[in-house]
């Protein structure tokens, strides 16, 4: 795993891969981050007793089967704090219906039946919908992405987006990024760094927008420097 030093000049943080020990970082960071996410309470159904157990449950198992697929999970650090994370998954890896079976049976007894299959029905929705509209099949999907409540608004956000973008030059077969942006202050970040939108996405009783950043756009600008 590398590790990149943030250029910005008013910024000083660092982005590196997250190790093993960092996952319950991550892990309490994303829980923050997702709590009042429109698509997990959904998903979780957060008027049920337990709704903040179970999403802790499911964020924790989600992390650590990135972690044992060896899918890219970006920390973004200064000194020994977590300011926010960003994960993604890999093309032709644990991503979409394909997902291996031991990690469906750790979230059916964590996160529950329901919940479980919601949450491979989105992945099967959002795959169909990126080949059917764009005509792709291997690409990279944007699973989480989050800042610290407390270093919010303060442009990491950004840092963690191009973080994600750079994780392209290190899978050449892959044709992309997507993602679904079910908050609002999301999209906004999305579109400025070159994301393209495909198509709205409703997931149960929540409405979504999945974007798509376009390999091709990734290799433009690292030859324009």
């Amino acid at each position: 795993m590398t590790t990149t030093q943030a250029t910005e000049p008013t910024l000083q943080g660092e982005l590196r891969y997250l190790v093993s020990a960092e996952l319950k970082l991550a892990a309490s960071l994303l829980y923050l981050a997702y709590h009042d996410d429109a698509l997990l309470m959904s998903l979780f159904q957060a008027d049920k007793p337990d709704y903040e157990k179970r999403l802790r449950a499911a964020i924790r198992e989600e992390l650590n089967a990135f972690w044992e697929a060896e899918q890219p999970m970006i920390g973004l650090f200064s000194g020994d704090t977590l300011l926010g994370v960003v994960c993604l998954t890999e093309p032709g890896k644990s991503f979409g219906p394909g997902r291996y079976w031991h990690w469906r049976l750790k979230m059916l007894l964590t996160a529950g039946y329901v919940s479980t299959k919601q949450l491979v029905e989105k992945e099967e929705r959002i795959q169909a919908l990126i080949a059917a509209e764009l005509g792709l099949e291997n690409y990279h999907m944007l699973a989480f992405i989050a800042v610290g409540p407390q270093y919010q608004q303060q442009g990491w956000g950004d840092m963690l987006v191009r973080a994600a973008q750079q994780a392209l030059t290190d899978a050449p077969n892959s044709q992309g990024i997507a993602v679904l942006i079910t908050q609002p202050h999301h999209k906004q970040l999305f579109l400025q760094h070159g994301y393209r939108r495909v198509q709205e996405l409703t997931i149960g009783s929540v409405s979504g927008e999945l974007l798509f950043y376009p390999a091709q756009a990734q290799s433009a600008e690292v030859a324009n420097g």
